[in-house]
């Protein structure tokens, strides 16, 4: 996914991109904490009220910006196969975090959900548009005989996904391809085992 890509729709929009690519960039280099809305009207080019009028505050600039995110991710794969799905969506995780720029962004919008209810907010819907845009894989899979049915297609996407940024966030181990395909692998084994479905226990 590529950050504060300038979109058609008029100054309005080209502003907009301006603002979410400088507060990508300053996210990158100072974090959350050292985020400021005079910082990025400037590298933006653009006046500060313009920036103070519409964003507010740096919570709502994070919020954005993970909205802005969203909508710019890569569409699912559509391999016909549950593992080549699901591997794909690892990668993409992978590559994504991974990324100098985009791992540190990451991080950064992470520590804000962790401090500001907002930004918080914010993260969740972006995470829940990820997982909405991914789930048909785990449906269809079952639709297919691949998984037992009543699988938990949203708990399936989540699988995959988790070790990848526990190792960005708390191990500290490579996130590589290697990680990604084991992620997508245990949580295809774990799906067909039936550990996602709604009757399994949890004990």
């Amino acid at each position: 996914m590529t950050v504060g890509t300038i979109r058609p729709g008029g100054r309005t929009a080209r502003v907009r991109a301006a603002v979410l690519s400088a507060a990508a960039d300053a996210l990158v280099e100072h974090g959350f904490a050292g985020l400021d809305l005079a910082d990025v009207a400037s590298r933006a080019e653009v006046g500060k009220t313009t920036v103070y009028r519409r964003w507010g505050t740096t919570a709502g600039l994070v919020a954005d910006l993970l909205t802005d995110m969203a909508e710019q991710s890569s569409p699912r794969a559509e391999t016909g196969s549950l593992l080549e799905d699901l591997r794909a969506n690892a990668r993409l995780v992978q590559r994504t975090l991974a990324d100098p720029r985009q791992g540190a962004l990451f991080r950064a919008v992470i520590v804000a959900a962790t401090c500001d209810p907002r930004a918080a907010e914010a993260l969740h819907r972006f995470y829940a548009v990820r997982i909405a845009e991914w789930a048909p894989c785990v449906e269809e899979a079952a639709q297919r005989g691949e998984l037992p049915a009543g699988t938990d297609a949203a708990e399936v996407i989540r699988a995959v996904s988790a070790p990848l940024y526990y190792r960005l966030l708390i191990s500290g181990d490579p996130v590589d391809a290697a990680a990604a395909d084991c992620a997508a692998e245990a949580a295809v084994a774990a799906a067909q085992a039936g550990a996602y479905t709604a009757d399994s226990d949890p004990t």
